[in-house]
Formats: structure tokens, C-alpha cells, sequence
């Protein structure tokens, strides 16, 4: 008896699969859009940077006391468009009345597309250039010339990066 059941058994599980490979069924496509637009995103290690006080006579160049300061570009472009990095300086380093011209301090760039240079308080200079999207990491490090016709003080001045991406 116990194999007669069994055959039972088998003989059901068989009909179930014929029903079910008899069935209906349907498709329909779906289509998945998405907007993707430009964006651009900067962020520096430190937002401020400072050079301390040193002999005119011994240290020629300055290094700022953050040096190197980290710097991640991320873009999100067109596989052949071009984003820039650029810096420009509101002015001169003040203190009162008294200026250190701008132009007396650099930078030295580490990373694939981040490119040294001068700042300049005219004309925005390029700190970087990148082709395609995608993000990129590297560092500035600053230097300010030193020299004894510097009025003592405690000078500033506010640089802007910008980073743009078509």
C-alpha cells in the first residue's frame, strides 16, 4: 500500500507541472529614464592658511604652516568637456594701511591636473584643469617671499577657488 500512495504522490506533482507549463502569460517593457546634469564640488583640507613670522635674512620663502593642503575636485561633465580650477585674490595682504603685494605668494600643486602658480588679485589664475567627469585629488602648498621691507602687522586677504564644470 505504501507504494501505491507513493505513485499517487509522483503522479500529481506531474499533472501540477503540465497545468502550469500550459498557462498564459505577458511582457511588457519598462523605460528607466534618468537626468543627469552638471555638477561640481570642492573641498579644501583647511580653509585658511597662514605664514608665520621669519628672518628675511635666512628664509627667503615662507612655507605656510598648513602646507600641504589637501584639495578634492569632483566633477560631473560630458566625457569631453574641460573643467577648470581657478583662484583669484580679492587684493593685496593688508594691515591697516600697510599692503604685501599678492603676487608675492605661490603655490606648488601635487595631482594628476592640479597645476602650480601666482596669486593675483587681476586676473583669476588656473589651479587645475580636468577633462570628463570624475573626482580628483591633490594638494597646494604655499609660500610667501619674505623680505625686511614688510611693515610689521598682521596681514590678510581672502582668495577664492572656483570650480567649474560645463
Amino acid at each position: 500500500m505504501k507504494h501505491l500512495t507513493s505513485i499517487a504522490i509522483a503522479t500529481a506533482v506531474g499533472c501540477s507541472v503540465a497545468t502550469a507549463a500550459l498557462g498564459a502569460s505577458a511582457t511588457t517593457n519598462v523605460t528607466v529614464n534618468s537626468a543627469v546634469g552638471a555638477r561640481a564640488s570642492l573641498v579644501f583640507g583647511t580653509t585658511t592658511i597662514g605664514f608665520p613670522d621669519a628672518d628675511p635674512g635666512t628664509v627667503s620663502s615662507i612655507p605656510a604652516t598648513q602646507n600641504a593642503v589637501s584639495v578634492t575636485a569632483s566633477v560631473r561633465s560630458g566625457s569631453s568637456s574641460v573643467s577648470t580650477l581657478q583662484v583669484q585674490a580679492a587684493g593685496d595682504l593688508t594691515s591697516g594701511s600697510d599692503t604685501i603685494p599678492i603676487s608675492n605668494v605661490t603655490w606648488t600643486a601635487t595631482g594628476a591636473g592640479f597645476v602650480p602658480g601666482t596669486m593675483n588679485k587681476a586676473t583669476a589664475q588656473t589651479a587645475g584643469s580636468w577633462t570628463g567627469p570624475g573626482q580628483r585629488s591633490g594638494s597646494f602648498s604655499y609660500f610667501m617671499a619674505n623680505s625686511w621691507n614688510y611693515a610689521t602687522g598682521n596681514y590678510s586677504v581672502t582668495v577664492t577657488y572656483t570650480l567649474s564644470a560645463p
